[in-house]
């Protein structure tokens, strides 16, 4: 089974070389990882951000892959906290813990 992350934090001013070092983190983690990834905005507060990863297999590995591609990028000098969320996929069989 294969897992969803859900980021979002904070922006102090939404601007393109934030939105480029966010597009070039996830580029790179969909490379190394086999993921998919999206960069999403709250509809009624720009400075909310959101980034999904989907199809993470080893929670773990990506995990450490994560922190070390927001270090070398600088992620944390251009948002405020990052507050992370993990879903899994409801199976067919019903939402069985």
């Amino acid at each position: 089974m294969t897992h969803s992350l859900y980021l979002y934090y904070q922006v102090a001013v939404p601007d393109a070389r934030l939105y480029q070092t966010v597009q070039a983190l996830q580029q790179e983690l969909c490379a190394r990882c086999g993921v998919s990834a999206r960069l999403l905005r709250r509809r009624d507060d720009p400075n909310t951000w959101m980034e999904v990863y989907e199809g993470i297999a080893d929670d773990a590995a990506f995990v450490a892959t994560l922190a070390e591609a927001e270090q070398r990028h600088g992620i944390a000098a251009l948002s405020g906290p990052r507050h992370a969320e993990w879903f899994q996929p409801l199976d067919e069989a019903g939402p069985a813990p």
